[in-house]
């Protein structure tokens, strides 16, 4: 069992990387973050009067925890599950999502970390693009997101396990690419214990 994480910054392409490795790689299994939002009822604000959508508290980490459980005891039983044909290859779970090494009970359970980094002007450019519900008030991503981002940012400087930082401004190919040859050899390494 191959379990890893793609970390990053919000609007950094994690999404849309673990799509196409999941498209590419056999076994492989995505469970996001994003998915366990709680609902915007028990989002709290902050002084400004932004929702908290940036921190561990707006997620139902417990519940996703229970998704990973339940992938790592039974990754080919899984609803997760998409290449069932494989069963000679080692099953791959991506985990993605923006706080991902700010939870302390998923510390143990990577194989292999990804940070992919975006600057301020190209993350901001990004997100006023996407369309949220509820959308983004005004000054939002300035006084709430990116501050978030950074304070984040700055608690895994101390993580001692290796994470490989990706950078977001590259091509969709060049990321894929990097990371899918990153993961091949990662893979054969484990195939041959």
């Amino acid at each position: 069992k191959y379990p890893f994480s793609l970390g990053f910054v919000t609007n950094g392409g994690k999404t849309t990387l673990a799509k196409n490795l999941q498209k590419r790689l056999p076994n492989c299994s995505v469970i996001s973050q994003d998915d366990f939002f709680k609902p915007q009822s028990e989002i709290e604000t902050d002084k400004n009067g932004f929702l908290q959508y940036d921190v561990l508290e707006a997620l139902n980490m417990e519940e996703m925890m229970s998704a990973i459980s339940c992938w790592v005891e039974s990754p080919r039983h899984s609803p997760l599950s998409t290449d069932l044909e494989s069963a000679e290859e080692i099953p791959i779970l991506i985990i993605e999502g923006f706080l991902l090494f700010n939870y302390k009970p998923l510390d143990t359970i990577w194989n292999r970390s990804y940070f992919l980094t975006v600057p301020y002007e190209e993350c901001k450019r990004r997100r006023s693009t996407r369309v949220y519900e509820p959308p983004d008030p005004p000054g939002y991503f300035d006084g709430h997101v990116w501050p978030m981002y950074l304070k984040h940012r700055r608690e895994i400087e101390d993580i001692t396990w290796e994470i490989v930082y990706l950078d977001g401004t590259k091509s969709e190919e060049d990321l894929f690419s990097q990371v899918y040859e990153d993961l091949i050899h990662e893979l054969g390494k484990q195939k041959g214990k």
